[in-house]
């Protein structure tokens, strides 16, 4: 039988946090999270998108315990400010799903200088869950799930010289090399919990083709070029539900028998039941996740080491 978010064990007395939970594959997570009993802190930027987000949860779970957070990736104070309600409220974070994202964006630049798909897709992350790191060990055995994408293998590694593309922009680059540093964030931080010998785990997960927002946003703010209208068209048509691509991550976040550094994704790539998948180990893996920890270390001025157990 094939995975779904049935499957999810109970989650009574569990804190979650869900980035982008107001939308697209954020909104199925956290109302899967919050069905299994879980109680779900919703980060997310759009207030008025997270009111009607949250309400439609209660309307599907009564019961429902959720938390609204403002959170802008794009912003490092605001990832502060918001990393510190969860701290002040939370002993403890038993879920982190570094979820919310955008694609192929026309080249701008968040609040602190960062290249925008680099620093809300990665650098934003990374000092999120580098904050919440003291409730995540609280925790008897917390989870870390960093969402990641196939397109990480149409871009180049990070160039630590101009890690935000300041000389030769491409949209779709960029996103590839921002999917491709989630990808080594999710490993290396197991690496990292792993050293330390903590109980916390770090995996990752991709969707695959999945229908959600991402797409059409892209098409609206002007990116992606004939790329960005060409797949938002084939999404439409062909890619999977929202909840079907949140799986691979709910699976990751929850299911009893996946471990650290493992990546969950679609059976078929594209589409299908969520399974777990090879993690393919370049000769450079381990170069490339130095690398992402120096210039993440230096661009955020946020350390992210595991103090041992």
């Amino acid at each position: 039988m094939a995975w779904t978010e049935k499957d999810i064990p109970d989650l009574h007395g569990r804190t979650a946090v869900v980035t982008g939970g107001n939308g697209g594959l954020g909104f199925q997570t956290a109302l899967a999270l919050a069905g299994a009993g879980a109680h779900v802190v919703v980060a997310a930027r759009d207030p008025e998108k997270t009111a009607t987000a949250t309400a439609r949860i209660r309307e599907r779970v009564p019961e429902a315990s959720l938390e609204v957070v403002p959170l802008d990736l794009g912003d490092l104070s605001v990832v502060a400010t918001a990393a510190r309600a969860v701290l002040d409220a939370h002993e403890r974070v038993d879920l982190l799903v570094n979820n919310a994202g955008v694609m192929a964006m026309p080249q701008r630049t968040t609040a602190d200088g960062f290249e925008m798909q680099l620093g809300v897709d990665h650098l934003g992350h990374w000092a999120l869950t580098a904050h919440l790191l003291p409730a995540l060990l609280r925790a008897p055995a917390a989870r870390v799930v960093t969402v990641t994408s196939t397109a990480r293998f149409m871009g180049g590694p990070l160039d630590p010289a101009d890690p935000h593309m300041t000389r030769r922009y491409r949209a779709w680059g960029s996103y590839a090399r921002a999917k491709m540093a989630n990808y080594h964030f999710g490993l290396g931080l197991q690496q990292r919990f792993a050293r330390a010998g903590v109980a916390a785990a770090s995996l990752i997960a991709h969707p695959g083709l999945s229908n959600t927002d991402l797409q059409a946003r892209t098409v609206r703010e002007g990116g992606g070029g004939w790329a960005g209208a060409f797949g938002h068209a084939v999404t439409a048509r062909s890619g999977m539900t929202p909840l079907e691509g949140a799986r691979p991550q709910l699976r990751a976040a929850t299911d009893p028998a996946a471990a650290g550094g493992e990546l969950y994704a679609p059976r078929f790539g594209s589409h299908g039941a969520p399974v777990r998948r090879p993690v393919l180990r370049r000769f450079d893996l381990a170069k490339q996740i130095d690398v992402l920890w120096a210039v993440s270390e230096r661009e955020t001025g946020i350390p992210l080491e595991v103090p041992p157990a």
